[in-house]
């Protein structure tokens, strides 16, 4: 149990890592944001092909992967987008001082 939790992580964190170099642009998020981006992609990922019946093949299972890889941009990029949200401020910029 306790080494299924540990490879999860780890999976998880180079799906997510995977994820974030294929998103083009920068992302302003934190690593950690990344691995759970990961982690939340690379089981659920694993979910959808199990359900399509390419969860579990003979070899490396390719198809299965890619839909976590898929996911992980699809996660980190909504992540990004999140964390930007612009508060009507551009940015370096500051507000007026109010005239007294």
């Amino acid at each position: 149990m306790l080494g299924a939790i540990i490879w999860g992580i780890i999976g998880g964190a180079i799906v997510g890592l995977i994820g974030r170099l294929l998103l083009p642009g920068k992302q302003n998020i934190s690593t950690l944001m990344t691995v759970v981006a990961g982690i939340l992609a690379a089981t659920i990922g694993g979910i959808l092909a199990t359900w399509l019946g390419v969860g579990e093949t003979k070899g490396i299972d390719w198809i299965r992967h890619a839909i976590q890889i898929a996911l992980a941009v699809l996660f980190v990029w909504l992540v990004a987008k999140m964390g930007s949200r612009n508060t009507g401020t551009p940015r370096g910029t500051t507000m007026p001082r109010p005239t007294r």
